[in-house]
Order: structure tokens, then sequence, then C-alpha cells
């Protein structure tokens, strides 16, 4: 008999312990098998709960993108002023969770692995709306509409570099220092359309 409460648990280990091993091997080059091991659980529990190594995939990618929303919309609810609400998005960013080595490692394999693959496209696709949609509440209170826009794809781009970097292990920013990399930016932006 299945213990009552235990599929969100064992759920939740499986999502962990795909983004340690792709964290640890560096691409989404792992078998379920590892994955399960690392969760404590049965291959067969695993594809029980998931299907083929593909939606769990799916599913880790899904978590981590709600995992930023949830951290995104709390920070933003914090926010006062248009440029706090820029903070806020680039804070998130750059928090300790969401920027641990692990995770910066599942978001790059993921983005290698969207090149080929349909599903991880439009969940990366949706990452970006919803950034540059955020970008964009910040921006367009205080800049022209077209500024805002270029302003919001550099903002965009320095955040997804700073990832690579940090998963190449080159220069390796740490939170802080990523963030203000990325503020500095912002503040000279905003005081040249002054």
């Amino acid at each position: 008999m299945p213990k009552i409460g235990m599929e969100p648990l064992r759920r939740r280990a499986l999502i962990n312990a795909t983004i340690s091993a792709i964290g640890e091997r560096g691409s989404l080059n792992v078998t379920m098998s590892e994955i399960a091991d690392r969760a404590g659980v049965s291959s067969a529990l695993a594809h029980h709960y998931f299907g083929p190594k593909d939606e769990l995939l799916l599913a880790t990618m899904r978590h981590l993108l709600a995992d930023l929303g949830a951290d995104a919309v709390a920070a933003l609810n914090k926010a006062g002023t248009p440029r706090e609400r820029l903070s806020a998005i680039v804070g998130v960013n750059f928090n300790a969770g969401q920027f641990r080595e692990e995770t910066v490692h599942a978001w790059l394999a993921f983005y290698v692995e969207a090149q080929n693959s349909l599903p991880l496209r439009r969940l990366l696709r949706v990452y970006a709306r919803r950034l540059h949609s955020n970008l964009m509440s910040g921006l367009a209170p205080l800049v022209p509409r077209e500024e805002a826009a270029r302003m919001a794809e550099a903002i965009a781009a320095m955040i997804d570099g700073l990832y690579i970097r940090r998963a190449l292990r080159d220069g390796l920013p740490n939170p802080v220092s990523a963030s203000a990399l990325v503020e500095d930016y912002i503040d000279a932006k905003l005081a040249q359309a002054r």
C-alpha cells in the first residue's frame, strides 16, 4: 500500500535530485537511475511519478520557473516605486536560492537543451516574457517606452550572461557582485535619460 501524503514529498525529492545531478554533471546527460538514487527511491517509482526522463526534466524546469516566479511576486509586492521594482527583479535573479551553483547549472543545461526540445523552449520563452514584463513595469514609468524596451533587453542579457559566467566558473560572480553590476548599469542608463 502506498503511504498517504508521500507522493508530493517524493516528487519534490526527485526534482531536487534532478537539479543536483544536472548541477554536478553540468548537463542533462543524467539517467533516471542516478536521479532516483539521489532521491532515495527506486527507478521504477521515479518512472511511476514522472514517466520518461523528459517529463521529469520538464517538471524540474517548471519547478525552477515556479520558484523564481514566487520569489519575484514576493519581492515586487514589497517594492513601492518603479526603481524599487527594478531592484526587486534584479535581486530575485541573484538571490542565494536562485544563484546556487547547481541551480545555475540546471538553467544553463535547460538553455542548451531548449535548442532541441520544443517544450523546454516554450518554458524558456515564458521565463523571458515574464522577465521582460517585470522589467518593463519598472522601466516604463522612468524612461520612454522604446528606451525602456532596450534597457529591459540589456538587463535580461546581463542576467543571463552572469549566469553563464557563474556556470563556467569564470570570474565566479557572487550574488552581491552580480546584482551590483546590473544595478550600476540601470543607474547609469537612468542618469543618461534625465
